[in-house]
């Protein structure tokens, strides 16, 4: 497949679930993932009415809360061919949560078995369904990749990252040790157990450090926002980017957690 493909009626129409940490805290990820799926080909729309996935609501025992707002996201997205999120926790929460919180609801039972089988995370969608071989990106820096828990053992995300990473210009990856190892956020677990979190994310950051990588990239922000809080709390000049945003070329903002420079 070319770099760049050409957009038509015939051409799946995605509904891009943009999480609730990308929509406050990194919109450029959005922005990223949108460009990434329409140079693939796909025609892409924003439901202005999605809200969260309810995952930190599940996470918590609260099942009839999770229920509410995922009905609420399957009347959002099935009218969409695929529904695409850059998050590998949250697609996870629509393709293998939904089913089962739903399968006492007549009304929705089938329904979120539909949306849990159009639901992808991004990079797995480019690759395994679009077909994308190569980006059109440049990014001379070496870069590390951490694999966010749900995204890996949930939904098996591992090889599609780093085959588009392979073609961005410039890029050095160098996989750290430990790489499967989770960072610690856990969503709610790092509010929940702040020091188990934090000595999780020491020992992640040693082996980011290790690695030589002047950037980390990973497809989940929640594990960047901490990955990144700690790697400042250190003094550290690593970067923490999502891989969209590399991916897409889209690297001119400041790294998360790092501030615009002024004027």
């Amino acid at each position: 497949m070319t770099k760049k493909a050409a957009r038509t009626q015939a051409a799946p129409l995605v509904g891009l679930f943009v999480t609730c940490l990308v929509d406050l805290f990194r919109p450029s990820v959005g922005f990223a993932a949108i460009k990434l799926l329409e140079d693939a080909g796909a025609r892409v729309e924003v439901p202005q009415s999605q809200t969260c996935c309810g995952q930190p609501a599940y996470n918590s025992g609260d099942k009839e809360d999770a229920k509410a707002i995922a009905r609420q996201v399957v009347e959002s997205f099935e009218r969409f061919d695929y529904v695409v999120a850059p998050s590998g926790s949250c697609a996870g929460m629509l393709r293998l949560h939904y089913p089962q919180l739903l399968a006492d609801d007549p009304a929705f039972a089938s329904r979120a078995q539909a949306l849990a089988g159009k639901t992808f995370e991004l990079t797995s969608f480019l690759v395994e369904v679009l077909g994308v071989e190569a980006v059109d990106a440049h990014y001379a820096a070496p870069v590390t990749y951490h694999d966010a828990c749900s995204g890996l053992r949930e939904l098996k995300v591992k090889d599609a990252p780093r085959r588009l990473l392979r073609s961005v210009e410039g890029l050095t990856l160098t996989e750290m040790e430990e790489t499967e190892i989770c960072c610690g956020f856990g969503g709610t677990f790092s509010v929940k157990y702040p020091d188990i979190a934090n000595a999780m994310v020491e020992g992640k950051v040693r082996n980011i450090v290790k690695s030589g990588a002047a950037c980390v990239l990973a497809g989940d922000l929640g594990c960047l926002l901490h990955i990144a809080g700690k790697l400042s709390r250190d003094g550290s000049a690593i970067q923490c980017r999502h891989v969209a945003e590399v991916l897409a070329g889209m690297t001119g903002n400041p790294a998360i957690g790092q501030a615009r420079k002024a004027g």
